[in-house]
């Protein structure tokens, strides 16, 4: 195999150290990738959608196989275009095309898959600008807090969560009227509020068989005790300890099955990965939203924990055998915790200098890169530190002795991540 990553992130980097690996830092390519990505493979000097680039790359470097670890390369139709060229239609593209993709670039297209395939998530209506008073109405029937959520991508800002009705009509008509996010926001899917603890699962499928890979939680807001705006992510941990065989089952019974079943049921042209963001009400899961990419930072405690060759199971998909295969887990804890520049996710200075007093394999890589043999940040989210325990207090501690051995102007890290699993270890 001689693999084309495209993203530039942590989920990146975490992606291409595992390869590496497996098939060797002379067969894996990241474009664009960041200071870590090069640790391990080759940068391409690319942007991940300009596709007429890739490739040109691709043919002249007898690539074989393209995984998107970012969802708008899918929502571009990454797998459409190398399949449509004649010259490059040989190479494997292990996500979704465009129209199945959408599983992810449109809220109102999940939810309607979800409807037919009766798939628990919750209740919900989808507006435009045209029957905006509808949706006023809608929201009138609901009660606090108002969920609302553009239908395409808004780069993790285009869910809102709402106390206030007079402030949710105001949120919609601000999104479906002055369109606030854009297209993205063209129609706005308004949901029931539920109240639970999240997680994520998540399934590696040809499109009818798949394994299911290591679970997560991850930490998205910026401020200790989940407060503060969205980001990319702060932290993860896996396994999840509330995870339990009970729910566990509950999820593949009634929501990992009938999805993949439900993707060769609606004819989806689809493979990949299915990252399914659940909501445990009542000891029982439901869909909040559908990813058809890993989750970032979920991926950087997901594929350290793959005790599995990663890329065995991409061939196994690709030949039609992933039925033959498992995805068994490292026993034992793996956590990250994300460093960021100060002021993210608003607006935050690049190009600081980093050191690093010890370094260490999967210290992951996210908006850094390398200038003259040195490392500066260039992104709001900059480095993750990975690490194992026998317990989550264990990795915990290591993840976090190993941030601390980051160093760079203005950076913040949340000190609470896991905090809220503690109940659930006995």
């Amino acid at each position: 195999m001689r693999i084309l990553i495209l993203g530039s992130g942590a989920r990146e980097h975490a992606i291409a150290w595992k390869l590496s690996k497996e098939i060797g830092s002379q067969n894996v390519y990241t474009a664009p990738g960041n200071g870590g990505t090069q640790l391990c493979g080759t940068n391409v000097d690319a942007k991940f959608t300009d596709f007429e680039s890739l490739s040109h790359f691709c043919l002249q470097n007898d690539i074989d196989t393209i995984l998107p670890g970012s969802e708008d390369a899918i929502a571009q139709g990454v797998r459409d275009f190398f399949e449509a060229n004649d010259e490059t239609s040989h190479i494997y593209v292990f996500s979704p095309d465009q129209y199945a993709g959408q599983l992810e670039s449109s809220k109102s297209f999940a939810k309607a898959f979800m409807a037919k395939e009766n798939i628990p998530t919750a209740a919900y209506e989808a507006f435009t600008k045209d029957n905006v008073e509808e949706g006023y109405a809608f929201l009138e029937k609901l009660d606090a807090p108002y969920v609302l959520k553009a239908d395409g991508l808004a780069a993790g800002k285009g869910v809102l969560i709402i106390n206030e009705l007079e402030e949710a009509k105001a949120a919609l008509k601000e999104m479906l009227v002055d369109q606030k996010f854009g297209n993205a926001s063209q129609t706005v899917v308004i949901e029931e509020f539920l109240d639970g603890i999240e997680f994520s699962v998540f399934a590696l499928t040809d499109g009818e068989h798949y394994v299911i890979l290591p679970e997560a939680k991850d930490y998205k807001r910026i401020g200790e005790g989940d407060t503060g705006l969205n980001t990319g992510g702060m932290g993860a941990v896996s396994p999840v300890p509330f995870y339990t065989d009970e729910l566990k089952e509950k999820t593949i019974q009634h929501i990992v099955e009938p999805t993949i079943k439900g993707l060769k049921n609606q004819n989806l042209n689809f493979r990949g990965f299915v990252f399914f963001g659940l909501i445990v009400v009542n000891d029982n899961p439901y869909v909040i939203e559908y990813n058809v990419r890993m989750g970032d930072p979920e991926t950087e405690v997901v594929i350290p924990r793959l005790d599995e060759s990663f890329s065995a199971l991409i061939e196994a998909a690709k030949k039609g055998t992933l039925s033959t295969k498992v995805a068994k887990a490292k026993e034992g804890y793996c956590t990250t915790i994300f460093s960021v520049s100060g002021g993210y996710p608003e607006s935050y200075d690049k190009n600081k200098l980093i050191t690093i007093e010890q370094e260490s394999e999967t210290l992951f890589h996210a908006g850094t890169k390398v200038e003259d043999d040195a490392l500066y940040s260039n992104g709001g989210r900059v480095l993750a530190a990975t690490c194992f325990g026998d317990t989550m207090k264990d990795a915990l501690d290591a993840s976090y002795a190993q941030i601390a051995k980051v160093r760079f102007d203005k950076k913040y890290i949340r000190t609470d991540i896991g905090n809220d699993l503690k109940k659930y270890i006995k």
